[in-house]
């Protein structure tokens, strides 16, 4: 059975994958849903302003070692696909699979900040005017209202990567059509021509997790994702 770290993206907790986790548990594989740094209720203001993407990546890390994991499939969604390439860099071979759920991808020296869009930018400014370190969630109707204020300085922290999360075995990244102002479109075109990568589509927006559960855990399982909902 498959142990399965899954990495919530900006402004998102563990509970993010609220609908995903007992399916997957149903079909007998082991499940963390990890909430990092920062984004914990009882965090205070220094570890809030403190923690950046080597905070997020360590914080997987911890878990390997805590659990005892020594093959695992790292889920990251959105900015969570920074926290698993980064995880994946340093864990000594410990991941077996990488699954980056319309989740940013990076190369050695980028960053969430130079990887996103003008209009996401412009949101982290606007974010984090109140207190210059945390990033307050988007007000847009719908929202889960658990979302939480998110570190600034992991949005803008620059990846280091030494190419350790290039060999892990098993790279996919799944693409979410079915909303506008993706960030992620281009990436899946240069995805999808790598033959290292498998490319899914779903039809969902941007948290296929919470619209389409069941089409999510079947493409974590490698099985044909049924039942997602249309194209909004």
């Amino acid at each position: 059975m498959t142990t399965f770290v899954l990495v919530p993206g900006a402004w998102h907790g563990g509970w993010a994958f609220e609908a995903v986790v007992p399916l997957l548990e149903r079909a007998g594989h082991t499940v963390h849903a990890l909430t990092l740094t920062g984004l914990r209720p009882d965090d205070d203001t220094a570890t809030v302003a403190a923690a950046n993407l080597d905070t997020h990546a360590n914080d997987v890390l911890a878990l390997l070692d805590r659990a005892h994991i020594t093959s695992a499939t790292l889920v990251g969604h959105s900015y969570g696909g920074m926290v698993i390439a980064a995880a994946a860099d340093r864990a000594h071979g410990r991941v077996s699979r990488l699954v980056h759920l319309d989740a940013y991808v990076p190369r050695d020296g980028e960053s969430c900040w130079s990887l996103t869009t003008d209009a996401y930018r412009q949101a982290f400014v606007a974010g984090a005017a109140r207190t210059g370190y945390a990033v307050l969630p988007p007000d847009r109707p719908g929202r889960d209202p658990r979302r939480r204020p998110h570190p600034l300085a992991s949005l803008v922290q620059t990846i280091r990567l030494v190419g350790t999360a290039a060999q892990v075995p098993r790279r996919e990244f799944i693409y979410c059509s079915g909303w506008d102002g993706t960030p992620f479109a281009e990436l899946r075109i240069r995805l999808e021509a790598d033959p290292e990568w498998q490319v899914n589509d779903l039809p969902t927006a941007h948290d296929a997790m919470r619209e389409a559960p069941e089409a999510t855990v079947a493409l974590l399982l490698g099985e044909p994702a049924t039942g997602t909902p249309p194209p909004r």
